[in-house]
Protein backbone atom coordinates (compact mmCIF):
# COMPACT_ATOMS: atom_id res chain seq x y z
CA UNK A 1 0.00 0.00 0.00
CA UNK A 2 2.80 2.01 0.85
CA UNK A 3 6.51 3.37 -0.57
CA UNK A 4 9.85 2.62 1.16
CA UNK A 5 12.75 3.97 -0.87
CA UNK A 6 15.00 0.48 -1.10
CA UNK A 7 18.11 -0.23 -2.32
CA UNK A 8 18.25 -1.48 -5.81
CA UNK A 9 20.49 -4.41 -5.77
CA UNK A 10 18.86 -5.75 -2.38
CA UNK A 11 15.66 -5.58 -4.28
CA UNK A 12 17.29 -7.34 -7.39
CA UNK A 13 18.65 -10.05 -5.36
CA UNK A 14 15.52 -10.27 -3.94
CA UNK A 15 13.79 -10.19 -7.27
CA UNK A 16 16.00 -13.19 -8.87
CA UNK A 17 15.85 -15.32 -5.73
CA UNK A 18 11.77 -15.45 -6.04
CA UNK A 19 11.33 -15.49 -9.68
CA UNK A 20 14.34 -16.99 -11.03
CA UNK A 21 13.79 -20.47 -9.04
CA UNK A 22 11.80 -22.39 -12.16
CA UNK A 23 11.86 -25.42 -13.34
CA UNK A 24 14.42 -25.63 -16.47
CA UNK A 25 13.05 -25.10 -19.73
CA UNK A 26 12.85 -28.24 -22.15
CA UNK A 27 14.92 -28.04 -24.83
CA UNK A 28 12.34 -28.92 -27.25
CA UNK A 29 10.18 -26.06 -26.27
CA UNK A 30 8.34 -28.75 -24.49
CA UNK A 31 8.07 -26.99 -21.36
CA UNK A 32 4.57 -26.06 -20.35
CA UNK A 33 5.30 -24.08 -16.70
CA UNK A 34 3.44 -20.98 -16.61
CA UNK A 35 4.79 -18.48 -13.55
CA UNK A 36 2.92 -15.98 -12.21
CA UNK A 37 4.44 -13.30 -10.17
CA UNK A 38 2.07 -11.76 -7.76
CA UNK A 39 1.91 -9.23 -3.95
CA UNK A 40 1.34 -11.27 -1.07
CA UNK A 41 1.72 -9.79 2.23
CA UNK A 42 0.23 -10.11 5.72
CA UNK A 43 -2.52 -8.15 5.59
CA UNK A 44 -2.99 -8.81 1.90
CA UNK A 45 -3.68 -12.85 1.16
CA UNK A 46 -7.18 -12.17 -1.11
CA UNK A 47 -5.33 -12.29 -4.45
CA UNK A 48 -2.80 -15.74 -3.25
CA UNK A 49 -6.03 -17.41 -2.19
CA UNK A 50 -7.75 -16.75 -5.38
CA UNK A 51 -4.62 -17.90 -7.45
CA UNK A 52 -4.22 -20.72 -5.61
CA UNK A 53 -7.92 -21.94 -6.49
CA UNK A 54 -7.12 -20.90 -10.09
CA UNK A 55 -4.36 -22.86 -10.37
CA UNK A 56 -6.18 -25.86 -9.49
CA UNK A 57 -8.97 -25.38 -12.09
CA UNK A 58 -6.47 -24.45 -14.68
CA UNK A 59 -4.48 -27.70 -14.20
CA UNK A 60 -6.56 -29.18 -14.16
CA UNK A 61 -8.43 -28.79 -17.49
CA UNK A 62 -4.77 -28.67 -18.66
CA UNK A 63 -2.86 -31.97 -18.34
CA UNK A 64 1.12 -31.51 -18.59
CA UNK A 65 0.51 -27.67 -17.48
CA UNK A 66 2.04 -26.89 -14.53
CA UNK A 67 1.30 -23.18 -12.73
CA UNK A 68 4.24 -22.10 -10.96
CA UNK A 69 2.69 -19.53 -8.33
CA UNK A 70 5.24 -16.73 -7.26
CA UNK A 71 4.10 -14.55 -4.38
CA UNK A 72 6.42 -11.52 -3.61
CA UNK A 73 6.29 -10.51 -0.13
CA UNK A 74 6.62 -6.68 -0.42
CA UNK A 75 4.28 -3.68 -0.05
CA UNK A 76 3.10 -2.46 -3.63
CA UNK A 77 5.79 -0.08 -4.27
CA UNK A 78 8.90 -2.40 -3.21
CA UNK A 79 6.81 -5.14 -5.24
CA UNK A 80 6.56 -2.66 -8.59
CA UNK A 81 10.93 -1.88 -8.04
CA UNK A 82 10.85 -6.42 -7.69
CA UNK A 83 8.85 -7.45 -10.70
CA UNK A 84 10.55 -4.37 -12.92
CA UNK A 85 13.44 -5.90 -12.35
CA UNK A 86 12.27 -9.41 -13.41
CA UNK A 87 10.97 -8.07 -16.17
CA UNK A 88 13.98 -6.77 -17.59
CA UNK A 89 15.07 -10.53 -18.40
CA UNK A 90 13.70 -13.16 -20.13
CA UNK A 91 15.53 -15.78 -17.93
CA UNK A 92 12.84 -14.20 -14.82
CA UNK A 93 10.37 -12.48 -16.13
CA UNK A 94 7.02 -14.14 -15.45
CA UNK A 95 3.85 -15.09 -17.90
CA UNK A 96 1.65 -13.40 -16.13
CA UNK A 97 1.63 -10.91 -13.48
CA UNK A 98 -0.28 -8.44 -11.15
CA UNK A 99 0.36 -5.26 -12.64
CA UNK A 100 -1.10 -1.86 -11.11
CA UNK A 101 -3.38 0.26 -13.30
CA UNK A 102 -0.63 3.37 -13.44
CA UNK A 103 2.30 1.28 -14.58
CA UNK A 104 0.39 -0.41 -17.78
CA UNK A 105 1.66 2.79 -20.08
CA UNK A 106 5.29 2.73 -18.94
CA UNK A 107 5.59 -0.96 -18.79
CA UNK A 108 4.17 -1.05 -22.12
CA UNK A 109 6.54 1.64 -23.58
CA UNK A 110 9.23 -0.53 -22.10
CA UNK A 111 8.33 -3.65 -24.03
CA UNK A 112 7.26 -6.04 -21.16
CA UNK A 113 3.41 -6.43 -21.36
CA UNK A 114 2.15 -8.54 -24.52
CA UNK A 115 -1.05 -7.45 -26.44
CA UNK A 116 -4.12 -8.53 -25.61
CA UNK A 117 -6.26 -7.71 -28.05
CA UNK A 118 -6.40 -10.74 -30.56
CA UNK A 119 -7.26 -13.05 -27.39
CA UNK A 120 -9.84 -10.79 -25.60
CA UNK A 121 -11.74 -10.70 -29.02
CA UNK A 122 -12.38 -14.45 -28.67
CA UNK A 123 -13.23 -14.31 -24.48
CA UNK A 124 -16.87 -14.08 -24.20
CA UNK A 125 -16.26 -12.83 -20.40
CA UNK A 126 -15.36 -9.93 -21.98
CA UNK A 127 -18.01 -8.24 -22.40
CA UNK A 128 -19.12 -8.50 -18.71
CA UNK A 129 -16.22 -6.18 -17.76
CA UNK A 130 -16.97 -2.34 -17.39
CA UNK A 131 -16.08 -0.32 -20.22
CA UNK A 132 -14.31 2.67 -17.88
CA UNK A 133 -12.35 -0.46 -15.65
CA UNK A 134 -11.58 -1.88 -19.34
CA UNK A 135 -9.48 1.38 -19.75
CA UNK A 136 -7.20 0.88 -17.29
CA UNK A 137 -5.59 -1.96 -19.44
CA UNK A 138 -5.16 0.31 -22.35
CA UNK A 139 -1.87 1.84 -23.58
CA UNK A 140 -1.30 4.88 -25.83
CA UNK A 141 -1.22 2.94 -29.36
CA UNK A 142 -5.45 1.77 -28.14
CA UNK A 143 -4.57 -1.69 -27.56
CA UNK A 144 -5.07 -3.31 -24.53
CA UNK A 145 -2.57 -4.76 -22.64
CA UNK A 146 -4.13 -5.88 -18.83
CA UNK A 147 -7.36 -7.37 -17.65
CA UNK A 148 -8.48 -5.21 -14.28
CA UNK A 149 -9.06 -7.27 -11.36
CA UNK A 150 -10.94 -4.57 -9.91
CA UNK A 151 -11.19 -0.87 -8.76
CA UNK A 152 -11.72 1.33 -5.65
CA UNK A 153 -12.67 4.63 -4.43
CA UNK A 154 -11.63 6.86 -1.95
CA UNK A 155 -13.88 8.39 0.83
CA UNK A 156 -13.70 9.71 4.64
CA UNK A 157 -14.07 6.41 7.28
CA UNK A 158 -15.17 7.75 10.82
CA UNK A 159 -15.20 6.35 14.47
CA UNK A 160 -18.74 7.02 15.97
CA UNK A 161 -17.76 6.65 18.95
CA UNK A 162 -15.04 9.32 19.02
CA UNK A 163 -17.49 11.18 17.10
CA UNK A 164 -20.55 11.06 19.76
CA UNK A 165 -18.11 11.24 22.51
CA UNK A 166 -17.24 14.68 21.08
CA UNK A 167 -20.77 15.85 20.50
CA UNK A 168 -20.32 15.51 16.55
CA UNK A 169 -23.80 14.07 15.17
CA UNK A 170 -23.64 10.70 12.64
CA UNK A 171 -24.18 9.79 10.19
CA UNK A 172 -22.02 13.22 9.56
CA UNK A 173 -21.08 14.44 6.03
CA UNK A 174 -18.97 17.26 5.75
CA UNK A 175 -19.47 20.06 3.45
CA UNK A 176 -15.94 21.93 3.05
CA UNK A 177 -12.77 21.41 3.98
CA UNK A 178 -13.81 24.15 6.55
CA UNK A 179 -16.11 21.50 8.56
CA UNK A 180 -13.21 18.83 8.47
CA UNK A 181 -11.20 21.10 10.47
CA UNK A 182 -13.89 22.26 12.55
CA UNK A 183 -14.73 18.61 13.40
CA UNK A 184 -11.42 17.73 14.29
CA UNK A 185 -11.08 21.12 16.81
CA UNK A 186 -14.05 19.71 18.43
CA UNK A 187 -12.78 16.01 19.09
CA UNK A 188 -9.51 17.19 19.92
CA UNK A 189 -10.99 19.68 22.75
CA UNK A 190 -13.15 16.61 24.10
CA UNK A 191 -10.51 14.32 23.88
CA UNK A 192 -6.72 15.45 23.49
CA UNK A 193 -5.65 11.95 23.45
CA UNK A 194 -7.71 11.02 20.70
CA UNK A 195 -6.33 11.76 16.64
CA UNK A 196 -8.77 13.83 15.20
CA UNK A 197 -7.96 13.29 11.27
CA UNK A 198 -5.70 11.70 9.73
CA UNK A 199 -4.45 12.18 6.24
CA UNK A 200 -1.40 10.49 4.89
CA UNK A 201 1.38 12.81 4.15
CA UNK A 202 5.26 12.29 2.90
CA UNK A 203 7.38 10.12 1.34
CA UNK A 204 7.08 7.18 3.51
CA UNK A 205 3.65 6.37 3.06
CA UNK A 206 4.23 6.65 -0.92
CA UNK A 207 1.00 6.23 -3.00
CA UNK A 208 -0.77 6.83 -0.02
CA UNK A 209 -0.22 10.15 0.54
CA UNK A 210 -1.18 11.11 -3.01
CA UNK A 211 -4.28 8.87 -3.36
CA UNK A 212 -5.64 8.95 0.34
CA UNK A 213 -5.51 12.46 0.71
CA UNK A 214 -3.51 15.10 -1.51
CA UNK A 215 -5.41 14.81 -4.67
CA UNK A 216 -9.26 14.35 -3.12
CA UNK A 217 -7.47 18.48 -1.80
CA UNK A 218 -6.02 19.47 -4.83
CA UNK A 219 -9.21 17.94 -7.56
CA UNK A 220 -11.50 19.68 -4.60
CA UNK A 221 -10.41 22.74 -5.61
CA UNK A 222 -11.04 22.76 -9.07
CA UNK A 223 -7.48 22.28 -10.35
CA UNK A 224 -5.74 19.10 -11.54
CA UNK A 225 -2.04 17.36 -11.56
CA UNK A 226 -2.53 17.13 -15.29
CA UNK A 227 -4.37 18.93 -18.23
CA UNK A 228 -5.44 16.09 -20.33
CA UNK A 229 -6.56 18.29 -23.33
CA UNK A 230 -2.67 20.27 -23.73
CA UNK A 231 -0.80 16.89 -22.49
CA UNK A 232 1.01 19.23 -20.24
CA UNK A 233 1.90 18.88 -16.35
CA UNK A 234 0.22 21.59 -14.47
CA UNK A 235 1.87 23.90 -12.32
CA UNK A 236 1.91 27.37 -10.67
CA UNK A 237 -1.92 26.09 -9.56
CA UNK A 238 -3.88 28.57 -6.74
CA UNK A 239 -5.24 24.79 -5.86
CA UNK A 240 -2.03 22.94 -4.94
CA UNK A 241 -1.09 25.62 -2.46
CA UNK A 242 -4.47 25.77 -0.84
CA UNK A 243 -3.67 21.98 -0.51
CA UNK A 244 -0.51 22.21 1.12
CA UNK A 245 -1.63 24.64 3.41
CA UNK A 246 -4.64 22.87 4.55
CA UNK A 247 -1.75 19.56 5.62
CA UNK A 248 -0.24 22.29 7.49
CA UNK A 249 -2.84 23.42 9.23
CA UNK A 250 -3.93 19.62 9.72
CA UNK A 251 -0.90 18.40 11.31
CA UNK A 252 0.54 22.47 12.65
CA UNK A 253 -2.76 22.33 15.07
CA UNK A 254 -2.02 18.67 16.13
CA UNK A 255 -5.19 17.68 14.66
CA UNK A 256 -3.29 15.08 12.60
CA UNK A 257 -0.78 12.07 14.04
CA UNK A 258 2.65 13.81 14.61
CA UNK A 259 5.15 14.04 11.51
CA UNK A 260 7.42 11.57 13.18
CA UNK A 261 4.58 8.84 12.61
CA UNK A 262 2.79 9.79 9.78
CA UNK A 263 6.54 9.51 7.63
CA UNK A 264 6.67 5.94 8.94
CA UNK A 265 5.45 3.41 6.05
CA UNK A 266 3.51 1.40 8.55
CA UNK A 267 1.61 4.06 10.13
CA UNK A 268 -1.41 2.38 8.04
CA UNK A 269 -1.56 -0.55 10.20
CA UNK A 270 -1.90 1.27 13.37
CA UNK A 271 -4.46 3.24 11.64
CA UNK A 272 -6.70 -0.32 10.99
CA UNK A 273 -5.27 -2.26 13.81
CA UNK A 274 -5.00 -0.11 16.52
CA UNK A 275 -6.77 3.40 16.45
CA UNK A 276 -9.90 2.73 15.17
CA UNK A 277 -10.66 -0.41 16.81
CA UNK A 278 -9.47 0.97 20.54
CA UNK A 279 -11.50 4.49 19.45
CA UNK A 280 -8.23 6.29 19.33
CA UNK A 281 -9.14 7.75 15.98
CA UNK A 282 -11.54 10.58 14.62
CA UNK A 283 -11.58 9.65 10.82
CA UNK A 284 -8.83 9.17 8.42
CA UNK A 285 -9.19 9.48 3.98
CA UNK A 286 -8.79 5.64 2.58
CA UNK A 287 -9.69 3.04 0.06
CA UNK A 288 -13.07 1.08 0.05
CA UNK A 289 -10.86 -1.65 0.94
CA UNK A 290 -10.80 -0.33 4.11
CA UNK A 291 -13.21 -3.21 5.51
CA UNK A 292 -11.21 -6.10 4.18
CA UNK A 293 -8.86 -5.54 7.23
CA UNK A 294 -11.91 -5.86 9.42
CA UNK A 295 -14.13 -8.24 8.09
CA UNK A 296 -14.03 -11.84 9.29
CA UNK A 297 -10.48 -13.59 8.28
CA UNK A 298 -9.24 -10.12 8.00
CA UNK A 299 -5.71 -8.74 8.77
CA UNK A 300 -7.32 -6.66 11.80
CA UNK A 301 -10.80 -8.55 12.37
CA UNK A 302 -12.74 -6.40 14.24
CA UNK A 303 -16.49 -7.65 14.69
CA UNK A 304 -17.50 -4.30 15.62
CA UNK A 305 -16.70 -2.31 12.64
CA UNK A 306 -19.86 -2.30 11.07
CA UNK A 307 -21.44 -1.02 13.85
CA UNK A 308 -18.82 1.75 15.18
CA UNK A 309 -17.75 2.61 11.72
CA UNK A 310 -19.02 4.91 9.21
CA UNK A 311 -18.54 6.52 5.88
CA UNK A 312 -18.34 9.79 4.01
CA UNK A 313 -17.41 11.65 0.49
CA UNK A 314 -14.39 13.90 0.85
CA UNK A 315 -16.08 17.02 -0.05
CA UNK A 316 -14.48 19.89 -2.37
CA UNK A 317 -12.93 22.73 -1.44
CA UNK A 318 -15.69 25.50 -0.33
CA UNK A 319 -18.87 22.82 -0.92
CA UNK A 320 -18.86 23.58 -5.23
CA UNK A 321 -20.11 21.51 -7.15
CA UNK A 322 -20.42 18.21 -7.27
CA UNK A 323 -19.44 18.79 -3.90
CA UNK A 324 -17.85 16.02 -3.43
CA UNK A 325 -14.23 13.70 -5.39
CA UNK A 326 -12.76 10.46 -4.90
CA UNK A 327 -9.57 8.77 -6.14
CA UNK A 328 -9.65 5.76 -8.20
CA UNK A 329 -6.89 2.85 -8.89
CA UNK A 330 -6.54 -0.80 -9.07
CA UNK A 331 -4.97 -3.74 -10.09
CA UNK A 332 -4.60 -5.58 -13.11
CA UNK A 333 -3.65 -9.10 -14.71
CA UNK A 334 -0.94 -8.83 -17.80
CA UNK A 335 0.66 -11.52 -19.54
CA UNK A 336 4.58 -11.39 -20.07
CA UNK A 337 5.73 -9.94 -23.88
CA UNK A 338 8.60 -12.43 -23.11
CA UNK A 339 6.40 -15.69 -22.36
CA UNK A 340 6.94 -19.10 -24.15
CA UNK A 341 3.07 -19.87 -23.77
CA UNK A 342 1.27 -16.96 -24.86
CA UNK A 343 -2.09 -18.52 -25.15
CA UNK A 344 -1.29 -20.63 -22.56
CA UNK A 345 -0.64 -17.61 -20.31
CA UNK A 346 -3.80 -15.83 -21.17
CA UNK A 347 -5.89 -19.04 -20.84
CA UNK A 348 -4.31 -19.16 -17.33
CA UNK A 349 -5.34 -15.28 -16.71
CA UNK A 350 -9.23 -15.86 -18.54
CA UNK A 351 -9.14 -18.71 -15.08
CA UNK A 352 -8.28 -16.50 -12.86
CA UNK A 353 -10.91 -13.73 -13.64
CA UNK A 354 -13.73 -15.74 -14.22
CA UNK A 355 -17.00 -15.21 -12.68
CA UNK A 356 -16.80 -17.27 -10.02
CA UNK A 357 -13.29 -16.38 -9.04
CA UNK A 358 -13.38 -12.78 -9.84
CA UNK A 359 -16.74 -12.46 -7.18
CA UNK A 360 -14.17 -14.47 -4.81
CA UNK A 361 -11.60 -12.09 -4.77
CA UNK A 362 -13.48 -9.02 -5.64
CA UNK A 363 -15.63 -10.18 -2.19
CA UNK A 364 -12.76 -11.31 0.45
CA UNK A 365 -10.45 -7.64 -0.74
CA UNK A 366 -13.25 -5.35 -0.47
CA UNK A 367 -12.97 -4.07 -4.38
CA UNK A 368 -15.66 -2.56 -6.11
CA UNK A 369 -16.65 -4.76 -9.16
CA UNK A 370 -15.49 -4.10 -12.58
CA UNK A 371 -17.36 -7.14 -14.37
CA UNK A 372 -21.23 -6.45 -14.23
CA UNK A 373 -21.95 -10.24 -13.05
CA UNK A 374 -20.19 -9.66 -10.35
CA UNK A 375 -21.54 -6.37 -9.34
CA UNK A 376 -25.30 -7.70 -9.54
CA UNK A 377 -24.42 -10.91 -7.23
CA UNK A 378 -26.36 -10.88 -3.94
CA UNK A 379 -22.60 -12.21 -2.13
CA UNK A 380 -21.55 -9.37 -3.59
CA UNK A 381 -24.21 -6.79 -2.70
CA UNK A 382 -24.02 -7.77 1.43
CA UNK A 383 -20.57 -8.40 1.01
CA UNK A 384 -20.28 -5.58 3.92
CA UNK A 385 -22.53 -2.42 4.63
CA UNK A 386 -20.53 0.28 3.12
CA UNK A 387 -20.45 -1.28 -0.36
CA UNK A 388 -23.47 0.76 -1.65
CA UNK A 389 -21.89 3.51 -0.11
CA UNK A 390 -18.18 3.36 -1.74
CA UNK A 391 -19.46 2.24 -5.17
CA UNK A 392 -21.55 5.59 -5.53
CA UNK A 393 -18.15 7.30 -5.50
CA UNK A 394 -17.23 6.34 -9.02
CA UNK A 395 -20.03 9.01 -10.19
CA UNK A 396 -16.94 11.50 -8.96
CA UNK A 397 -13.88 10.15 -8.83
CA UNK A 398 -10.79 10.43 -10.77
CA UNK A 399 -7.79 8.54 -11.84
CA UNK A 400 -4.00 9.08 -11.66
CA UNK A 401 -2.75 10.83 -15.51
CA UNK A 402 -1.29 7.09 -16.47
CA UNK A 403 1.82 8.22 -18.52
CA UNK A 404 5.34 6.95 -17.83
CA UNK A 405 6.43 10.26 -16.28
CA UNK A 406 4.02 9.60 -13.66
CA UNK A 407 5.82 8.20 -10.63
CA UNK A 408 8.53 10.92 -10.60
CA UNK A 409 5.44 13.05 -10.36
CA UNK A 410 4.10 11.57 -7.68
CA UNK A 411 7.31 11.69 -5.39
CA UNK A 412 7.89 15.44 -5.98
CA UNK A 413 4.28 15.95 -4.73
CA UNK A 414 5.19 13.07 -1.63
CA UNK A 415 8.37 15.30 -1.36
CA UNK A 416 6.10 18.66 -1.27
CA UNK A 417 3.59 17.28 1.29
CA UNK A 418 6.61 16.04 3.68
CA UNK A 419 8.24 19.39 3.30
CA UNK A 420 4.98 21.24 4.56
CA UNK A 421 4.04 18.89 7.91
CA UNK A 422 7.76 18.80 8.98
CA UNK A 423 7.46 22.75 8.76
CA UNK A 424 11.06 22.36 6.90
CA UNK A 425 9.13 24.95 3.97
CA UNK A 426 6.10 26.77 4.02
CA UNK A 427 3.28 26.04 1.07
CA UNK A 428 4.22 28.69 -1.38
CA UNK A 429 7.86 27.49 -1.19
CA UNK A 430 7.39 23.69 -1.61
CA UNK A 431 4.99 24.57 -4.50
CA UNK A 432 7.50 26.59 -5.80
CA UNK A 433 9.80 23.56 -5.40
CA UNK A 434 7.27 21.19 -6.84
CA UNK A 435 7.06 23.47 -9.62
CA UNK A 436 10.89 23.36 -10.75
CA UNK A 437 10.96 19.39 -10.01
CA UNK A 438 8.67 19.31 -12.64
CA UNK A 439 9.66 21.33 -14.97
CA UNK A 440 13.30 18.97 -14.73
CA UNK A 441 11.25 16.20 -14.51
CA UNK A 442 8.99 16.42 -17.73
CA UNK A 443 10.87 19.67 -19.61
CA UNK A 444 9.00 23.30 -19.21
CA UNK A 445 7.79 22.86 -22.52
CA UNK A 446 5.74 19.95 -20.89
CA UNK A 447 3.95 22.18 -18.66
CA UNK A 448 1.05 24.37 -18.48
CA UNK A 449 0.78 27.54 -16.05
CA UNK A 450 -2.51 27.73 -14.81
Amino acid sequence: MFRRASKTASLLAAAVLVLAACTPADPAGGDKTIKVAYQKTDSFTALDTMLQEAKKEFEAANQGVRVELQPIQANDDDYGTKLALALRAPSTAPDVFYEDTFKVRSDVDAGYLLNLDSRLAGWGDWATFDNAAKEAGKADDGGTYAVPLGTDTRAIWYNKKVFEAAGVGVPWQPSSWQDILDTARKIKAANPDVIPFNMYAGKGTGEGTVMQGFYELLYGTGSSLYDQDAKKWVVGSAGFKDSLTFLGTLYGEHLAVPPAEALDPNVWKKVFGEWFPKAKLGATVEGSYAPSFWQDGGSYAWPGYAQEMGVAAFPTQNGAAPGKVSMSGGWTLAVGAETKQPDLAFNFLTTALNAKNSLAFTVASSQIAVRTDVAADPGYQSANPFVKDVSSLVSVTRFRPATSDYPRISAAVQEATEAVITGNRTPEQAAADYDTAVAGIVGGDKTIRK
